[in-house]
């Protein structure tokens, strides 16, 4: 095909089984495996083309009408690979997976080399490409092997998305363990309920709102879980209410667990037994952390402060940025922006993100605190809290609301109270409710696009 180590190989491609095969060929090759997310739309799309300078794209056929409407798909220099249509056409990656009798001949990848591009969700702008090395990528899934335990006797559904680090390195550490790896092709309880019950998992890892839903669906029996040993949780904050009905229905606890595309997964709870509700673990095996406060300075146990980050597991920097890279990795540590607290037996307590704690009357305020109090409330199905500026007390809390479907619709002042019983000053001062929740690429409620619904609210206010 005329490819050449080092050549990024953009993938759109939904979880399947095919989308590993594909990582795992390309790491053999010494290609850049430069996963984008299966809900990109075409500006999306050729933002993530443009800054990996992506050869190939694999995608598949039903996300014809986006390619379509990219202006640098059909510029690719080796053009598309496709996947998934009836047609022999459309038939391409399964054509090149067939065996053919003869192993290809491929030299040596060095360990510098890069394996893979990971976009970042684009919370704080476009989003930036993460780059892994066969030598970070290596640590990384090495930690996660050791972190959790895998064993050949486990079988391991990581139900995300596979276009993501996480659940790409825990399908290859499964692999790398010898275990079993379970693909939902996704997340909803149509699909997970009965991959739950045909391939038995010892291990489960979801984001908390689809965990949630799977939790609260009228088919999840205690039995569906009843082969697990550990659930794994993280990307955002897990909610108590999460962890309540998850208890009651499963028996289980979820284990909280912590990390970035820049760092993988930096905190576990060592194991089920020792799993501290509330806390996102211990560092996981080859992490070294520092916690500092604005001046630099590591604070004292049981203080928030920023989280630094030391390991052979982290990125090498950001794609073709140098400029982003300088600002995120300093004499080796890498700023995750993320503030946390460390109490006495070393286990992490998240505070929120740095940039997300709203100022209310010179107290922060962390808005996951605040969604917490919120879906206690069984008539709420989805919580986003965001700062509004506010000239006398800086910043009110506002949430926005989505109300389960199968649930009658409390008030505003209702929901209010109900959260300042619980927190207190922190409970939001304003409620607005949403049909649906905006979300990120990851999946989780998106913070940015519910300040730019406010800001918008505003506009039209004025005008």
């Amino acid at each position: 095909m005329g490819l050449r180590q080092g050549d990024r190989v953009a993938s759109l491609m939904p979880n399947r089984g095919a989308l590993l095969v594909h990582y795992l060929a390309c790491l053999k090759a010494g290609l850049t495996a430069t996963p984008l997310n299966y809900r990109y739309q075409a500006a999306e799309i050729d933002h993530a083309l443009e800054v990996s300078g992506a050869s190939l794209l694999v995608a598949h056929v039903e996300r014809d009408d986006a390619l379509a409407a990219s202006k640098l798909v059909s510029k690719l220099k080796l053009g598309q690979t496709r996947f998934g249509g009836e047609r022999a056409a459309d038939q391409q990656l399964e054509a090149l997976m067939q065996p053919t009798g003869a192993d290809a001949e491929l030299p040596p990848v060095p360990t510098d080399t890069p394996a893979f591009i990971f976009f970042t969700s684009g919370s704080t702008g476009k989003p930036k490409g993460v780059t892994h090395t066969h030598e970070t990528f290596g640590w990384l899934v090495a930690s996660a092997v050791a972190g959790l335990g895998l064993t050949p006797d486990d079988v391991f559904l990581p139900a995300t998305s596979a276009s993501h680090v996480a659940a790409s390195s825990f399908a290859l550490a499964g692999l790398a363990a010898g275990a079993k790896v379970a693909i939902a092709r996704s997340f909803g309880g149509d699909e997970v309920l009965p991959l739950l019950r045909a391939s038995r998992p010892s291990l489960l890892c979801m984001l908390p709102a689809p965990l949630f839903a799977l939790v609260r669906d009228h088919g999840a029996r205690r039995d569906d879980f009843r082969s697990l040993r550990r659930c794994i949780s993280g990307g955002d904050k897990i909610p108590a209410e999460l962890e309540k009905e998850f208890t009651e229905l499963t028996g289980l606890a979820i284990e909280e667990v912590y990390g970035m595309t820049e760092t993988g997964t930096a905190a576990i709870n060592p194991t089920a037994d020792r799993n501290r509700i509330g806390s996102i673990g211990q560092l996981a095996p080859g992490y070294t952390a520092a916690i500092r406060d604005d001046q630099g300075a590591e604070v004292p146990t049981d203080t928030p402060g920023r989280l630094w980050i030391q390991s052979p597991s982290n990125m090498i920097g950001y794609w073709d940025r140098p400029d982003a890279t300088a600002e995120t990795i300093i004499d080796s540590w890498l700023d995750t922006g993320d503030l946390v607290a460390a109490d006495k037996d070393s286990y992490l307590w998240f505070h929120g993100r740095k940039k997300q704690i709203i100022i209310h009357d010179g107290s922060n305020i962390c808005p996951q605190e605040v969604e917490e109090s919120l879906l206690e409330h069984p008539s709420v199905a989805v919580v986003g809290v965001i700062g509004i500026h506010d000239l006398v007390h800086g910043e009110t809390v506002r949430a926005y609301v989505v109300v389960r479907p199968d649930a009658e619709a409390p008030s505003a002042a209702e929901l209010m109270q109900f959260s300042r019983a619980r927190i207190g000053y922190k409970a939001p001062e304003e409620i607005v409710f949403l049909d649906e929740m905006p979300t990120n690429a990851v999946g989780k409620v998106d913070r940015a696009a519910l300040q730019q619904l406010a800001q918008s609210a505003v506009n039209r206010h004025l005008a």
